[in-house]
């Protein structure tokens, strides 16, 4: 039986994620490996952070050996209506269509067939329409997309990098933005990197600090040596 072959650590460093061997004995989700089991968790995601972290995610599904895209569309409940990273469309196979930016004319370019990740996370909604909805998009959005994007009725865009902001694109993009009241900003990440670690759910909970063993099973703090599958109850 084949197994899927998967990184064991997924990094987002603010600008794309990287495959990361673990090749250290031991991985912990809080600095030298102890937590107050006592109070909620302070190092957790902020809402933007997730959403922006879901873009960035979805665009690792993106075949495209330049630039990997993805879009995250939010309620006003902060709830995921829709994500999407850009590649070919459906039924068309990304082994026969080009993946060149360049060629002797523009039907030799994917630029004439790529699906933008805002256009994907448009038509993958879950809800009946996304009005009102906020976007989280990886890269600033080109002209075409902040059409959808304004008749979709989406309200908020919040993008990481805007580095096309010279090209006419970017800027027709902007305009029209502007006249529809659409709300656009940078998104100013807490911390460069994000770490996915398929193997933080089995850290190492028996071996905190929680004192000193009076008894078989027992600590001096009266709380029990748990094993790994108690702690995933």
């Amino acid at each position: 039986m084949k197994q899927d072959t998967i990184p064991k650590a997924v990094c987002f460093n603010g600008s794309k994620f990287l495959s990361e061997p673990t090749n250290q004995p031991e991985t912990s989700l809080a600095p030298h490996n102890t937590r107050d089991l006592t109070k909620k968790r302070e190092d957790y995601l902020e809402w933007s952070e997730y959403f922006m972290g879901l873009a960035f995610l979805s665009a690792m599904r993106s075949k495209d050996p330049v630039s990997q895209v993805g879009a995250c569309i939010v309620n006003c409940d902060n709830k995921v209506v829709g994500v999407g990273y850009n590649g070919m469309p459906l039924g068309c196979s990304d082994d026969v269509l080009p993946w060149n930016k360049y060629g002797q004319n523009r039907l030799e370019t994917k630029y004439m067939y790529v699906c933008h990740a805002e256009m994907n996370a448009v038509l993958n909604k879950i809800s009946s329409d996304v009005k009102g909805c906020t976007i989280y998009v990886a890269l600033f959005p080109c002209n075409e997309c902040a059409k959808i994007i304004i008749q979709a009725g989406i309200k908020h865009v919040i993008y990481m990098s805007d580095k096309h902001a010279s090209k006419d694109e970017t800027k027709a993009a902007k305009i029209m933005f502007d006249l529809a009241g659409v709300e656009y900003r940078k998104f100013v990440p807490r911390q460069k990197k994000i770490i996915i670690d398929f193997e933080a759910i089995d850290w190492n909970y028996p071996n905190q600090d929680l004192g000193q063993k009076t008894d078989e099973g027992r600590s001096a703090d009266g709380l029990e040596n748990l094993t790994l599958e108690d702690c995933a109850k």
